[in-house]
């Protein structure tokens, strides 16, 4: 099994890994000292208290019942797109797929350097594209760029990722110009599919402030997401709405709309907002490979996708909108 130490020098934090030593489930991260910043999960049966992550104003949480619909992409352009709103609020992206992170490819960001550690012993988002982020998948062993090996694994039992997921919570420093500047207006928080151990844990733990559900249309997939809307409201998470991803394919030479994976009169049967229906746009999937969100390849001249990929944009910067009227109304 492999632990981590994340070792300060000179303002920078180099890692060291072992596959022998055993690493205590209280500090799976392996990071300095620090006074206990998370709310604590009771031994006995009580209330939890939620509470905020520091320097955060609103939290956003992007989920989804069954994994492969789309949800990290959509994560990752809704931060842009709320970023890109006329008033310029400040937001950041927090990958809590322990076992699973995407968010640094989808940044561009799987080759990046170690994340820095503040002298208070806090994490450093990393940044690309002007949006700080914070990922597990920064802090595990990654093959050279050019290298045919695959990345180092995390199998950890449910302790260890209860923990990992409070220290990824409450230990990372949003605040800009390196703990310095001001904190987020909005972090976006990707999220594991399904309803184990990672959205429990941080429904007990986190004032949420919306949760946004991702699906493509099919029966089988919302089958998922209605469990997912259940165990929400079971841990007293407000649900913002439903966006559906792949909802149809625009055919580029009569704009015709066709529903390859069915309609959205099921996703109406849910009983939440419908935020946005997203088209099937291939340079989605190829800016996402390029760690460039469509949102920005967008709005650099990227056209090569006609009309879909203004509607896919259109839709994208809509739902952001919704969406930000609804966490602060």
């Amino acid at each position: 099994m492999f632990t981590l130490k994340l070792v300060p020098r000179c303002g920078t934090a180099l890692r060291t890994f072992t596959s022998t030593a055993s690493r205590s489930h209280e500090n799976p991260l392996g990071l300095p000292f620090r006074p206990p910043s998370a709310p604590q999960m009771p031994r006995r049966s009580g209330p939890i208290q939620k509470r905020r992550i520091e320097h955060v104003k609103k939290v956003i949480v992007v989920a989804s019942g069954k994994g492969g619909v789309g949800k990290s992409t959509i994560a990752v352009n809704l931060a842009f797109s709320l970023a890109l709103l006329s008033h310029r609020p400040r937001v950041g992206i927090l990958d809590l797929d322990i076992f699973g992170p995407s968010i640094p490819t989808l940044m561009g960001l799987q080759h990046s350097d170690d994340p820095h550690l503040t002298s208070a012993g806090a994490l450093v988002p990393i940044i690309n594209h002007g949006v700080p982020t914070m990922s597990m998948g920064y802090l595990v062993p990654r093959p050279p760029p050019d290298s045919t090996e695959f990345e180092g694994a995390i199998v950890w039992r449910g302790l260890m990722v209860q923990k990992a997921v409070q220290q990824l919570l409450f230990d990372v420093d949003w605040r800009d110009a390196g703990g310095s500047g001001p904190g987020l207006d909005v972090l976006i928080i990707d999220m594991p599919p399904g309803t184990g151990d990672v959205p429990l844990t941080l429904g007990q733990l986190v004032v949420v402030d919306g949760a946004v559900i991702v699906s493509t249309p099919q029966d089988v997939a919302l089958t998922d997401v209605r469990r997912g809307i259940s165990m929400f409201k079971k841990i007293s998470v407000p649900i913002t709405g439903l966006i559906l991803n792949q909802a149809s394919f625009l055919c580029p030479s009569c704009n015709t709309a066709h529903e390859l994976f069915g309609t959205s009169t099921n996703a109406s049967r849910l009983g939440i907002p419908l935020l946005a229906q997203l088209p099937l746009v291939g340079g989605v999937s190829r800016g996402g490979d390029r760690g460039i969100p469509y949102v920005l390849e967008g709005r650099n001249g990227g056209g090569k996708d006609g009309k879909a990929g203004e509607v896919w944009r259109d839709a994208m910067n809509e739902a952001a909108s919704k969406i930000w009227g609804l966490v602060h109304s």
